[in-house]
């Protein structure tokens, strides 16, 4: 990656986080993403302490983070100063140590792609409301798709198939079918099977043979 490149993602995660605090009575916000070795690394937080739960986490091995990348669902904690922590019991500890009053993790998938995920914390204890799990659920959609675009440009904008031979049949017809399965367009529909193809260390040849025998669908889960 180059500099310039380096510097858009950089201001692209500023501008994600900074969605989430402006929209959601959160105090910050770091953004970590899946490489292809099934690590995560983070991408950007908004202050000190959002790096630090992040790095936290990470370094320890457990965590909320963690539990919301393995079930794809939401990871909420409400008061994590009164509440058991007995999923992440060394991280549970950690918290005392930091000004954080409240927790909410939220996973950064689309259809079959694990993106990453995004952390969110509040210095005051609360749930966040229907309407606000709604949101944050939207924007850590948009979050997801946005990031997949920064990391993983197509060859060719204007020509979702361009670098794609004619010999490479099953490529098109894969991404067709997860055209169809999204309701997005050709150039998504390309950039998911990159995504995930980048994400599990195969080829976009292996990852489209997944889609036409029906082992990897991106169908959208929905939101319960």
């Amino acid at each position: 990656m180059t500099v310039n490149e380096s510097s858009g993602l950089d201001e692209l995660c500023s501008t994600l986080c900074r969605s989430f605090i402006e929209a959601i009575p959160v105090s910050g916000a770091a953004l970590s993403a899946f490489s292809g070795s099934a690590q995560e690394t983070m991408l950007g937080a908004s202050n000190r302490v959002a790096a630090k739960l992040d790095e936290l986490q990470f370094d320890l091995g457990e965590g909320p983070r963690w539990e919301a990348a393995r079930t794809r669902m939401p990871v909420l904690l409400p008061y994590v100063r009164s509440m058991a922590h007995d999923r992440w019991p060394v991280f549970g500890k950690a918290l005392i140590n930091t000004e954080v009053q409240a927790l909410f993790v939220f996973p950064l998938v689309i259809g079959a792609l694990d993106v990453g995920v995004v952390e969110l914390y509040r210095t005051t204890p609360g749930e966040l409301s229907q309407s606000e799990v709604v949101m944050a659920r939207a924007l850590a959609d948009g979050a997801a798709w946005s990031l997949l675009r920064r990391i993983l440009v197509p060859d060719d904008e204007d020509n979702p198939e361009a670098g794609l031979t004619p010999s490479r049949r099953e490529i098109h017809q894969a991404t067709g079918m997860v055209l169809a399965q999204t309701g997005g367009t050709a150039s998504d529909a390309l950039m998911l099977l990159r995504g995930h193809a980048f994400a599990h260390g195969q080829t976009v040849r292996e990852t489209s043979g997944d889609v036409l025998d029906r082992r990897l669908d991106f169908t959208p889960v929905p939101n319960p």
